[in-house]
């Protein structure tokens, strides 16, 4: 893969694009010498590191914080940065807070909405700043639909996402994520738009995935998506080795 920096971002994603989402130095650089392609340094972080119940508790300032630390382990990565809720209430506060969060080492930012984020991504290309869309399930507004529901289940859905992801690419997005729907909704997103759609729990037709890298390693056993296929058992290997520090310096002492 060729990472000059005079290419545009979607030239340096090649299809099927790989994408993890991660929060710190030693995991960004690992997934960055693994070969993956894009690094999401996400709101997800309010749950999966923090231990909150949603990413809704997530600050502009800790996603900056994790934002540096990525970028100093990615070396050749997409890296893209989640605008956490309420940093991007109209096109001035999305602009200044994709500002920060490039000045923080991200290539890109990523909001969640369709229609309604049009403007503000209007604005950010206008300045220069690269943005990733976001259809479907969208973590931040959970409290207002009270939970985490599947979406594309009716015709009418699926025609509203497809309106969305047409008016994000005109407006310049270089990519879209598709999370939680059917895949039959995934399917005509993707086929609408030339930009690719890289989906977490939508299915296999978008053009890339998108994983917690904690659900792929196996680190969180205590939750697991039902999307999400396991690959390691960093956690077992973890209380592994404590219990052997722990022999240690029983044995010692």
């Amino acid at each position: 893969m060729d990472h000059s920096p005079t290419l545009s971002l979607a030239d340096r994603l090649e299809r099927p694009i790989s994408a993890i989402t991660a929060y710190d130095y030693p995991m960004a650089r690992l997934c960055d010498e693994a070969g993956i392609q894009m690094i999401l340094v996400g709101d997800s972080l309010g749950m999966v590191v923090a231990g909150h119940p949603d990413t809704t508790s997530v600050t502009l300032e800790q996603i900056i914080y994790h934002t540096e630390m990525v970028s100093r382990g990615a070396k050749h990565a997409v890296i893209v940065a989640d605008l956490p809720i309420h940093t991007y209430d109209d096109p001035e506060m999305a602009l200044q807070s994709s500002r920060q969060l490039i000045a923080a080492g991200a290539d890109a930012v990523k909001l969640e909405g369709g229609l309604g984020q049009i403007e503000k991504v209007k604005k950010l290309r206008a300045s220069g700043i690269e943005v990733c869309g976001h259809l479907g399930m969208l973590p931040q507004r959970v409290k207002e639909e009270g939970g985490y529901k599947k979406k594309g289940k009716t015709g009418a859905e699926v025609d509203g996402m497809v309106e969305a992801a047409k008016a994000l690419e005109e407006a310049g997005v270089f990519a879209i994520v598709l999370e939680s729907m059917l895949p039959s909704a995934a399917e005509a997103i993707t086929a609408a738009v030339q930009v690719p759609t890289i989906g977490i729990g939508a299915g296999g037709q978008c053009d890339g995935e998108i994983r917690v890298l904690h659900d792929v390693i196996g680190s969180s056993p205590w939750f697991v998506p039902p999307f999400a296929t396991v690959h390691g058992n960093v956690a077992e290997v973890t209380v592994d080795a404590l219990a052997k520090y722990l022999e240690e310096i029983q044995s010692t002492r």
